[in-house]
């Protein structure tokens, strides 16, 4: 699979490159630089920055490509982890991670059509296990790769004033979090419920159908359930179904209605990883500040943990996340809440990062992360160098976890450098 992969990015960079920067032979087409026309930014690297760098072809008037972009994202983070395991024991490890590196590129096609294909270029998992787990650079695997069909633009709307087709393998969103890009959340790292919604693949592959009039907006979808793909996954192991409406209430206040429903066969890949889930969000922003909030239930059963009866059963779930700008498109303060429990003792688990992760003395004993009731607050300030396409972020995590046996208790300071173009 993996070799497969690598050269399907192959073929496909050195296809959409040339293709793109000369399709139809346009003399007039603008290729480099993409921003040549428009004013001098006077030295300033920052509007540089968020003046679209990647752009490196736009000609509306080509009837094969009308634009081709990249770009990229690099985030690095440490940790402090210190905290009392379910034995009592108290522990303490340092870790850092390059997060993500990616690749990303955005083609506008044929008048109605967008490509997109971004691909992660390195693999950290000394977090989970440092003797077996290294840090490797190269291709790891397709973060989405999505064809888009603006249905609206070609054939007109009818009732809607929106409407578009996308099929490949897209990221799926359930909270308001998920719906947010990694270059834009307030966290580190976002809630446990939202991670848990996410699915067990993140990245499945399906078709959906987006719909907009006025201030509504609904999102169909269906996904396969296959979740050992790293590029488009197959559809013989079930499938799962999701809807999203969303409703800009005012200028000022949004709300977020989003569900997942499991379809999958006995015996086969769960990508979702729990049988249903409906969340229900609200944002709602101000000048200097704004407010979050999620509220999530559904059920474990019908996933991989069904043969495990402590890991079935309801959860319910709530997040509150507010924010302050301390100094404004500057210095940022945010808080979050949240508040996860399930009927049974193991029926929810907390991410990977970093309580579940690699600790240098073999006898902490965490359970798995796996209890019936979490407690979390994070506390953290985010510094805008250049909005969010360059900034630095510091925090203080506080889990209190519920297993069958004890209480786990962990502090974690985290600090992430996040840049992207």
């Amino acid at each position: 699979m993996k070799t497969q992969s690598r050269f399907a990015v192959a073929c496909l960079l050195a296809a959409i490159a040339p293709v793109t920067l000369h399709a139809g032979g346009d003399k007039d087409a603008v290729i480099s630089p993409p921003k040549a026309e428009k004013e001098k930014n006077n030295g300033d690297w920052c509007e540089w920055l968020e003046d679209d760098p990647g752009l490196l072809y736009d000609n509306k008037d080509n009837a094969w490509i009308q634009e081709f972009q990249v770009g990229g994202r690099f985030q690095y983070q440490t940790a402090y982890l210190e905290g009392t395991d379910v034995n009592g024991l108290d522990f303490n490890d340092n870790y850092d991670e390059i997060r993500r590196l990616r690749l990303e590129t955005k083609t506008e096609f044929l008048n109605f059509f967008t490509a997109e294909f971004n691909v992660n270029l390195v693999s950290d998992d000394r977090f989970r296990q440092q003797t077996l787990r290294q840090l490797e650079w190269g291709y790891d695997r397709f973060d989405e790769a999505s064809v888009e069909f603006d249905i609206e633009k070609a054939f007109g709307g009818g009732p809607f004033d929106n409407i578009k087709l996308k099929v490949g393998r897209m990221k799926l969103k359930v909270t308001e979090e998920s719906h947010m890009s990694s270059r834009e959340i307030y966290t580190i790292e976002r809630s446990a419920i939202s991670e848990k919604l996410g699915g067990d693949a993140s990245r499945p592959t399906g078709v959906t159908l987006e719909l907009e009039k006025g201030d509504w907006e609904l999102v169909l979808g269906w996904f396969s359930a296959e979740d050992d793909a790293d590029f488009i996954g197959g559809w013989n192991d079930g499938s799962f179904y999701y809807a999203s409406l969303s409703w800009d209430a005012t200028d000022r206040l949004k709300f977020v209605a989003d569900y997942a429903q499991n379809d999958r066969k006995a015996g086969m890949d769960d990508a979702l990883g729990y049988s249903w889930a409906a969340s229900l969000s609200t944002i709602y922003e101000r000048k200097r500040w704004g407010l979050i909030t999620e509220a999530v239930y559904g059920d474990n059963g019908g996933g991989v943990s069904a043969i495990i009866p402590r890991r079935q059963g309801d959860f319910h779930a709530f997040v509150v996340m507010p924010w302050y700008w301390i100094v404004k498109d500057k210095l940022q303060a945010v808080v979050q809440y949240n508040y996860w429990s399930s009927p049974e003792s193991q029926g929810i688990q907390i991410p990977s990062r970093y309580v579940r992760a690699y600790h240098d003395n073999p006898m902490v004993d965490v359970d798995n992360g796996r209890g019936n009731e979490l407690h979390y607050l994070y506390g953290g300030l985010n510094y805008h160098l250049c909005g969010n396409r360059l900034k630095v972020m510091a925090g203080v995590a506080y889990n209190d976890l519920t297993t069958r046996r004890s209480d786990l208790k962990t502090l974690t300071y985290q600090f992430a450098f996040r840049t992207s173009f």
